[in-house]
């Protein structure tokens, strides 16, 4: 069963004052089964973010259908979602790890992470417990828990992103190069909790530009130049092109 169709999807940018509108991505097809991890690849510049972007919402298609399998909405097109239905899927059902850390200001790493179970409903005691695990397993040094992630380094942020949005364990997971400013060992603990969340029944979709973090990790890859789902080993190709 799909847990997500993508078809005919497009999205273009107008930029305004150049009067000018321009074609991000056009004529994206794929669809990710229940249990599935599908990697995107393509040059820089061809539409892949704009792809995760879409299906989070952030940017409103204008062409085509993103059809997700909801547990609370059954088969719903996020293009035509309301407000509050993405509301609810952030929340509940979709997460989003991105390389940038988008925060409330002061605010402190801890209260973060358990902010992202309190708003499921999770009681203190467990949101306060869970945080603590996924903040240690990230190694977060504990000198940084409660304090404030605006002076964090980059690889800091990301990890606390990625312990924010990986906590809920959501149904759908959208990673926009997760490990681009994470060093070798941060990565593989990234790698341990995307192969944990699989296993657990989330299902991913992913943009990475370390090729060999890919590897036995999706069960598919999408090349954004030829428009088809491809093996592993023709993306590596694809990538470098």
């Amino acid at each position: 069963m799909s847990m997500l169709e993508i078809k005919n999807f497009g999205k273009q940018f107008t930029i305004h004052h150049l009067d000018k509108t321009m074609q991000a991505v056009e004529n994206i097809n794929f669809s990710l089964e229940a249990g599935e991890f599908i990697g995107i690849v393509g040059k820089s510049g061809s539409g892949k973010s704009t792809i995760l972007k879409s299906i989070y919402r952030t940017y409103l298609p204008d062409s085509g259908s993103l059809l997700y399998d909801s547990e609370r909405f059954d088969k719903i097109d996020l293009s035509k979602a309301t407000e509050r239905q993405m509301l609810y899927l952030r929340k509940y059902e979709i997460g989003y790890v991105s390389q940038f850390l988008n925060v409330m200001p002061r605010t402190t790493s801890r209260q973060l992470v358990e902010k992202a179970l309190l708003e499921t409903g999770e009681p203190e005691w467990v949101a306060r417990r869970e945080a603590e695990k996924a903040l240690t397993h990230f190694e977060l040094d504990p000198k940084l828990w409660d304090t404030y992630p605006t002076t964090f380094s980059g690889g800091e942020k990301l990890r606390l992103n990625i312990a924010m949005a990986t906590v809920k364990k959501p149904r759908l997971l959208l990673l926009d190069e997760p490990t681009a400013s994470l060093d070798q060992q941060s990565k593989m603990k990234v790698r341990e909790i995307i192969e944990k969340l699989k296993a657990n029944g989330t299902n991913l979709v992913g943009i990475f530009h370390d090729i060999e973090f890919m590897e036995s990790l999706c069960d598919k890859v999408f090349d954004m130049k030829t428009r088809q789902l491809i093996t592993e080993a023709q993306a590596g190709v694809a990538n470098e092109g």
